[in-house]
């Protein structure tokens, strides 16, 4: 089974009444995974490698990788590696306008994923929150019926073939006049029940809890941890679908910036079963490249500079930092060649230093040996 990942939901399933979460690394730049796979063998820890559509599409999204060529390097690492316990997940796959059209493309690239070997889906329609609606369950209508449309259709397409289901209830760093928009103990359990009753039992559920996307930054466009995770709330959130008798679990977003040992002593393991990391694995790749490949990450940084220096400016942005933290993403794809082009020893560092972090994230999740746990029922 080395270099082939294993269905989602016998990976949610395993560890959902475990003390521990599952890593689920947004691998950008995929030099990254064979270091994180490693330390997933190293400890014994379940694992998801995952793009979302902006990354990762038909196109190539912004990293260049397309569904095919993300799974093959998925795969290709894998069985180098000697790992068996990982998941292929497709994170956000948005439904922004509830239209025909746009679903009918969404399946087109689902379809892509499928044949390429996915095995999780994230279909996430929380956009389509109504602000006007008189009840919860008017404000999530339209969330539940695309929801529910496109799992209906993911589920016709896998046929017997197993997957895990990730959706969400609550836009991710979603903000009004006010401030963060926190997702209620009461539209979760609205949500999840309504899609239950609709034939859609999801294994993990995505909430706006207070995290965001991404590298954060104070007024002075400095770096700055983030500290805004509304942890009371996703338990309070957790708790009330645990009362209902559900076995959902949360899948915590925007983990970047996040500090480890606040994850090691105050996640609740218990209810949270996935946590993305996604941004954290390309600012390493750029790290290494400062000093491994100056030339290449100069130019990087004055490609970004030109090309988004002038709407980051008029967004408020007030430092080169803070501008590159945010736009540098789109580099990837623009210096694909030359990125996956580097030193064999600019790949065995960023290697060397991927496995390094993903050992100290795993722990602070508490994943280790949680493979054991997969193996235990997928042998029933």
């Amino acid at each position: 089974m080395h270099g082939r990942p294993i269905p989602g939901n016998y990976l949610f399933e395993a560890v959902k009444d475990l003390e521990a979460i599952v890593m689920a690394a947004n691998a950008r730049i995929a030099l990254v995974i064979p270091g994180i796979l490693r330390a997933a063998r190293d400890l014994d820890s379940a694992v998801i490698l995952e793009l979302a559509k902006s990354e990762c599409d038909l196109d190539g999204g912004y990293t260049g990788l397309t569904p095919e060529t993300f799974a093959a390097e998925c795969k290709k690492a894998a069985k180098q590696v000697g790992w068996d316990i990982w998941a292929l997940h497709a994170d956000h796959l948005p439904v922004k306008k509830g239209s025909q059209e746009e679903m009918d493309k969404l399946k087109a690239l689902i379809d892509a994923q499928i044949k390429a070997g996915y095995t999780s889906f994230a279909v996430d329609a929380s956009f389509l929150f109504d602000l006007q609606g008189k009840t919860v369950a008017d404000q999530l209508k339209k969330n539940i019926e695309c929801t529910t449309h496109m799992v209906k259709w993911l589920q016709q397409r896998m046929g017997k073939t197993p997957f895990g289901l990730e959706v969400e209830v609550g836009e991710v760093g979603w903000k009004d006049q006010h401030g963060m928009i926190i997702t209620k103990p009461e539209e979760a359990t609205t949500f999840v029940k309504a899609l239950n009753a609709n034939g859609v039992f999801p294994h993990v559920l995505a909430t706006s809890n207070g995290s965001t996307h991404g590298n954060l930054y104070d007024d002075r466009g400095m770096p700055i941890e983030q500290l805004s995770i509304d942890l009371p709330r996703t338990l309070e959130i957790a708790q009330a679908l645990e009362r209902l008798g559900q076995k959902v679990r949360i899948a915590q977003h925007g983990v970047t910036g996040t500090p480890r040992h606040l994850i090691a002593t105050q996640f609740p393991k218990k209810y949270i079963s996935k946590a993305n990391v996604g941004t954290f694995w390309m600012n390493l790749v750029y790290d290494v490249f400062k000093v491994c490949e100056p030339g290449l990450y100069q130019d990087i940084w004055d490609w970004t500079l030109k090309a988004y220096g002038g709407e980051a400016r008029k967004k408020g942005m007030k430092s080169d930092v803070e501008v590159f933290g945010k736009y540098g993403k789109f580099a990837i794809k623009e210096f694909f060649t030359r990125i996956y082009s580097v030193r064999q020893s600019t790949k065995d560092t960023i290697e060397a230093v991927a496995y390094s972090e993903a050992r100290i994230f795993m722990t602070a999740f508490n994943s280790q040996g949680s493979a054991a746990a997969v193996r235990k029922l997928m042998t029933k």
